[in-house]
């Protein structure tokens, strides 16, 4: 089955895998961008309800169930819910997940490549066939110095509620990070995923926050 979606994205793409990656990500990203957009209204909405949350938390705060209530009512006058953030991130898990399959798969990739690095190998199998010093680790290092960079940037979008602990706070601004270490230990092909989608997120919140919603 991963062979003959393989097969079939690569014949898409006029038989260039690397290419046909990048098409089904933002493939995916437009497929999720309606639920992108209700991410962003819904971070607007948490922002714009900020005082009254403070104030129900300071007035219900010993009072889970009622607390509850009165949150629910609050999100509910601006069509909005607590969790309305939350979907967009679980719906992109069966793609990252499929996306992975194809990664690790051991003969979906065989005799593909990113200017001359394997797209199903590692880091570590591109040191061991191709020395530390080599055209196919320079092309891994820079895919990961783009992912590091598109990390920066999507890190400083970020809008932690300041009513969160400390800790919470710091980790919410490593998060963006994980792209970057799931790129060092996975195959070139799922970090050239990454790349492309957390830079489309990254372009796509910019956008989306300043616009009305």
């Amino acid at each position: 089955m991963i062979d003959s979606l393989v097969t079939l994205v690569v014949d898409l793409s006029g038989g260039m895998a690397a290419l046909g990656i990048v098409l089904f990500t933002v493939a995916v990203r437009l497929l999720l961008l309606p639920l992108s957009v209700r991410q962003a209204r819904a971070v607007k909405v948490r922002e714009r309800l900020a005082p009254k949350l403070r104030a129900l938390r300071a007035r219900h705060g010993r009072d889970p169930q009622r607390m509850s209530k009165e949150l629910s009512a609050l999100y509910a006058a601006e069509g909005s819910s607590p969790f309305a953030g939350i979907v967009p991130s679980l719906a992109q898990v069966p793609f990252m997940w499929l996306m992975y399959r194809v990664a690790t798969h051991p003969t979906a990739l065989v005799g593909h490549d990113l200017f001359g690095a394997p797209l199903g190998q590692q880091v570590a199998g591109l040191v061991t066939h191709y020395g530390l010093v080599s055209g196919p680790i320079l092309v891994f290092v820079v895919v990961v110095v783009m992912v590091a960079a598109v990390a920066w940037f999507s890190a400083r979008q970020i809008k932690v509620s300041e009513e969160l602990p400390g800790s919470v706070r710091r980790i919410s601004k490593l998060l963006p990070y994980g792209a970057v270490v799931a790129t060092l230990v996975l195959p070139l092909a799922a970090g050239l995923y990454l790349l492309v989608s957390t830079a489309w997120a990254t372009g796509e919140r910019a956008v989306l926050a300043s616009r009305p919603l």
